[in-house]
């Protein structure tokens, strides 16, 4: 087994979001080889698709240096009359496109906390690091994979979340600021929601006595290096990423983020049943009007979302996820941009070799 990874091997204490579904193997490893952290996403993978893209990027990388996050949440609760209700509304937007709605709707991701097969992926391809989003694993899941080598690591978006991550045993702290793309890490979906800040959240979290990852509106390295002299034992990165070439955004995705303004994205359940932030279009408009009829579990919205996009393509119906401040974004190559974040954080925090010996 290789040694336990650290987060002060890195020469850039940058983390690339896991992204499920944007973030790829090409993506992963050239961060990493750039000196941050790749990571891949397998909450929208099943067993045997997560296997190829772990053994792809241990491939592009030479060794198992790199992330993979695994989604924890409730699994999903079928109510056909909500669901039902869900697909008549929807009704006329399949019909601009001269489709029919589907018949029914699915729960299309299994959560890790009954994925047996996911189990067994991971702790065969041993990555580096192993984090979980909405929650957290079992007792038994989690020994496993410390038994494996993984150095473990959860989504906190409040210090209650992130008493139960250093109870559960884990290693390291996500800190999710509410200003971060893509899926919000919290626990409860249906709970009371502090939308703490990055900034806010931090220090809220330093004297747990774990390392903490500041991830959240964080787009170049003066504002890494922010969190990082405030201190964040690492950064963690996600829309900064998504408009680098070796991401699997499409066209539409990448033009929308081109041409992105300050106040562009929404935090919406809509596209997939749990609160996440992304780009703002007609299906997120249609979430929030007044007649909206209650929404399936996560992830059997996300069904009828994909069906639709499937059906009209382009940008109405996407789930273009995307930060606050994605306006920002920087299109370069994924090295190049870790390159760049190397500079800018060393220009703004100079202390930034010492304390990472440090910690």
């Amino acid at each position: 087994m290789s040694p336990r990874f650290q987060l002060s091997d890195l020469r850039v204490p940058v983390i690339q979001a896991p992204m499920a579904g944007t973030a790829t193997p090409h993506l992963a490893a050239e961060v990493g080889r750039a000196g941050g952290l790749g990571s891949l996403g397998l909450g929208a993978s099943n067993a045997a698709q997560a296997a190829a893209m772990m053994a792809e990027t241990r491939e592009r990388l030479g060794s198992g240096r790199y992330g993979v996050n695994l989604f924890c949440h409730r699994p999903a609760q079928a109510d056909a009359a909500r669901e039902a209700g869900w697909l008549d509304y929807l009704a006329p937007e399949f019909h601009r496109f001269d489709a029919e709605p589907p018949a029914r709707i699915e729960e299309i991701y299994r959560s890790f906390v009954e994925d047996d097969d996911m189990l067994r992926a991971v702790l065969a391809a041993q990555p580096a690091l192993v984090s979980f989003h909405f929650g957290l694993p079992s007792a038994e899941r989690i020994a496993a994979l410390r038994d494996g080598g993984a150095v473990l690591a959860a989504t906190a978006t409040s210090r209650a979340e992130a008493l139960a991550i250093r109870e559960a045993g884990l290693d390291l702290i996500v800190a999710q600021g509410y200003e971060a793309g893509g899926h919000r890490g919290i626990f409860d979906p249906d709970g009371a929601d502090e939308r703490l800040s990055t900034q806010a959240l931090l220090p809220e979290l330093l004297d747990l006595g774990l390392p903490v990852i500041a991830a959240g509106g964080i787009m170049e390295g003066a504002d890494a290096a922010r969190h990082l002299a405030a201190g964040a034992a690492a950064v963690q990165m996600g829309t900064a990423f998504v408009a680098c070439p070796e991401s699997a955004a499409n066209d539409a995705y990448r033009n929308r983020l081109a041409g992105a303004k300050s106040g562009d994205t929404v935090m919406t359940r809509v596209i997939s049943g749990r609160p996440a932030r992304g780009l703002a279009n007609r299906l997120t408009a249609l979430g929030e009007a007044a007649e909206a009829p209650a929404l399936p579990d996560y992830p059997i919205t996300y069904d009828a979302a994909k069906r639709l996009h499937a059906v009209a393509g382009g940008s109405d119906y996407a789930a273009q996820w995307a930060g606050a401040e994605v306006s920002r974004a920087r299109p370069m190559p994924a090295a190049d941009l870790v390159a760049l974040l190397e500079r800018e954080i060393q220009a703004h925090f100079p202390g930034l070799g010492a304390c990472q010996k440090g910690r």
